[in-house]
């Protein structure tokens, strides 16, 4: 169903009723002989509770089933309010030749209808349109079946129709529908009579598990409930008083209607405060538009009806002029104090959406948080110019953030756009949709502009904040990463220094005491066999030579010097040659004539080192080709090998990589591990450099 059907179906039976009654008021002002409208008390009351009655359920159903149509309080109250206006339309019908039987045959239900719609299922699914909870369904069941039962009860019950002479024109049945709809009717009537009170008590219910809002909005229909049963309470004991029957019928049922016709006003207030359905712009319009065409209306009846009785006559010409003439002067004074009282109504204290406009630079002025900044903006946006939805977006270093008012409606279309910008540069949207048929003026347009304007450097704000607290984050995660790096590579020179502890203790050591040993030995027996100490001593010669050599390879492991030297490259060769690697060097062109700072030179030379022992441990000595560049300030090397390789993802990464991995984040760079089974293992990494040095 398209918006536009749906519009045309809300305000239809708003439609009708209106006209219904204007025409039935009409008829009685001209034909006062008719009876419709009478001077008494008691008939005057019965004429303004009806005008009072269908007036606030049609136009408020109207309005809320327009913008809501999923939810059916809007549908209920249009039609409690159609029930009256064609009951009203029954008193018109009486006064038709032969009319009289059908006037009172829709007088006997219709009323009932539309007065229980409004005590019981209002009350009932207000204001979300559902039940309270599962277990009220049997309630709803029980209410929709007594109030079917008094209308097909009143409706087709044969013989006289209550209160009045007229026979049913519809009756059937005889002596078994008489009895059968008489139940009917009697049962209907206590039965939605005791389910008004369960209504009611359905409020407290749902106030108590309520949330703020709810509350708010449930707060004035309980109220209407209230009115609604103490009407009910005190009506027959105003009646008594009365001791004429009609005027005490008429009164009675006055005291009803304008008591449930508090259950519409009650809706329209705490839509209107509340803001439960968005249509504040629709009822700022409908308060302007009611005001004034009550205001036209008291004018012409107070000079025409009013002064026609004391000239004697209703009918003037010269009179009607006059009350013409009395609108014509005082409309534009009424309709802007009218409207004005609209918009505060309507808007609070700032009346005008200007005013709400303006007031958004306040509300945001110490505001840094896109939670809130964002929201205000959209509800200012769409509430100032009075459009129907609003679209706030605000561009992220890392993205972008929306907010749409109303809140969740993605489905909008927002055809009104302006840009936010922050000295020049775009930094933010803002987007409006307007109601169907109402375009943007030129005033909006500038108050829309103005709004961009003002946004700008509220954005420009919320933005630093957002880098900030970015940047903020990712120093902390840099500076926890420093941390535990730091603590990596001091566990790891602990484990090197008792590691190189352990091959002194071992080897050098152990043969220098062996060393000492031998020379005690020589030196006593050399009295005794001088032959054969010397060749001890020459034996030991050669031994301390060995651990010379053992001492150097062992001080080449913790610094080599031909990497101070003469580079990285020439020492990853002799490393190579030195331990037997299957290794293949492939420096870059002119790269082995380049020399860099001492950490990036010792930071390539030792991963490519943990790299190659990584290569001969785990993948057998395989081929491995080690490539060496440097590029635009930055020095970068590459260890591949023909391994197994392995699943980068389900392998814990081990020490050897793991220090790998704190070299390069020491200096800023980055290390990359590729690797997959069955097609070897590729260590890229990255270290940037400050400057060349010359070589020596």
């Amino acid at each position: 169903m398209t918006p536009r059907t749906v519009r045309l179906l809300a305000w239809a039976p708003c439609t009708i009723s209106i006209a219904t009654l204007i025409v039935v008021l009409a008829y009685g002002l001209v034909e006062r002989s008719s009876g419709l409208i009478t001077s008494n008390a008691a008939g005057l009351a019965v004429t303004g509770a009806t005008v009072l009655f269908v007036g606030a359920f049609a136009t408020v159903g109207a309005l809320v089933s327009s913008r809501r149509p999923q939810n059916p309080i809007g549908w209920l109250l249009s039609v409690a309010g159609l029930c009256y206006a064609i009951g009203t339309a029954g008193l018109l019908i009486n006064k038709l030749p032969g009319g009289a039987r059908w006037a009172d045959w829709i007088g006997s239900w219709v009323w009932g209808l539309g007065g229980a719609l409004a005590i019981t299922f209002v009350l009932l699914l207000f204001p979300t349109g559902r039940l309270p909870s599962r277990r009220w369904r049997p309630v709803a069941w029980l209410t929709a079946g007594t109030i079917g039962a008094f209308v097909v009860g009143s409706a087709l019950v044969p013989g006289p129709i209550s209160g009045t002479t007229s026979v049913n024109p519809l009756g059937f049945g005889g002596a078994v529908g008489r009895t059968v709809f008489g139940i009917l009717r009697g049962g209907g009537t206590i039965g939605f009579l005791l389910m008004a009170p369960v209504a009611l008590a359905s409020l407290v219910v749902r106030y108590r598990r309520a949330d703020r809002p709810e509350r708010e909005q449930l707060r004035w229909l309980i109220f209407a409930g209230i009115v609604i049963v103490a009407g009910i309470v005190l009506s027959p004991v105003i009646t008594r008083i009365v001791h004429d029957p009609n005027q005490a019928d008429d009164i009675e049922n006055a005291i009803t209607s304008v008591t449930i016709a508090f259950v519409p006003i009650a809706i329209g207030i705490a839509v209107l405060k509340y803001r439960l359905y968005d249509i504040d712009v629709v009822i700022n319009k409908t308060v302007v538009f009611g005001a004034l065409a009550a205001f036209i209306t008291v004018v012409y009846v107070a000079i025409v009806l009013g002064a026609g009785r004391l000239v004697g006559s209703d009918r003037n010409a010269l009179l009607s002029i006059v009350a013409t003439a009395v609108v014509a002067t005082a409309f534009q004074p009424v309709r802007e104090r009218v409207q004005r009282f609209a918009n505060r109504l309507v808007y609070g204290k700032r009346a005008t959406p200007y005013e709400v406009m303006a007031g958004f630079s306040h509300r945001v002025a110490g505001t840094l948080s896109i939670e809130q900044v964002l929201p205000e903006m959209a509800t200012a946006a769409a509430r100032g110019i009075g459009g129907s939805a609003s679209r706030v977006r605000l561009l992220l270093p890392e993205g972008e953030r929306t907010v749409t008012w109303p809140p969740g409606d993605g489905t909008a279309e927002y055809p009104i756009t302006v840009s936010v910008t922050f000295q020049g540069e775009p930094i933010g949207e803002i987007a409006v949709a307007k109601p169907p048929g109402e375009p943007l003026t030129p005033e909006e347009q500038r108050l829309f502009t103005d709004l961009a304007s003002q946004a700008g450097l509220a954005f420009h704000n919320v933005r630093l904040t957002e880098e900030l607290g970015m940047r903020l984050a990712e120093l902390a995660e840099q500076a926890a990463a420093l941390r535990v790096s730091r603590e990596r590579l001091v566990t790891a020179r602990d484990a090197q220094r008792r590691g190189l502890e352990r091959d002194i203790r071992e080897g050098p050591q152990r043969h220098l005491l062996d060393i000492a040993r031998q020379l005690r030995e020589a030196t006593e027996s050399f009295e005794r066999n001088p032959a054969d100490a010397e060749a001890r001593l020459d034996r030991l010669g050669e031994q301390a030579g060995v651990i010379l050599e053992g001492l150097r390879d062992l001080a080449r492991g913790i610094f080599p010097p031909l990497l101070a030297d003469k580079g990285i490259g020439p020492a990853l060769e002799a490393h190579v040659r030195k331990v037997g690697a299957n290794v293949r060097l492939e420096p870059a062109p002119g790269f082995l004539d380049r020399r860099f700072e001492a950490d990036a030179e010792a930071c390539v030379y030792f991963c490519c080192l943990q790299a190659i022992q990584n290569v001969m441990r785990h993948a057998g000595n395989a081929g491995c080709t080690v490539r060496l560049a440097a590029d635009d300030g930055i020095l970068t090397f590459e260890v591949a090998d023909e391994g197994s390789g392995f699943e980068v993802g389900a392998t814990e990464p081990g020490m050897g990589l793991q220090i790998m991995q704190d070299r390069v984040d020491a200096l800023d760079g980055d290390l990359t591990v590729v690797s997959q089974p069955g097609r070897g293992t590729t260590v890229m990494g990255r270290v940037p450099v400050q400057a060349e040095v010359m070589a020596g």
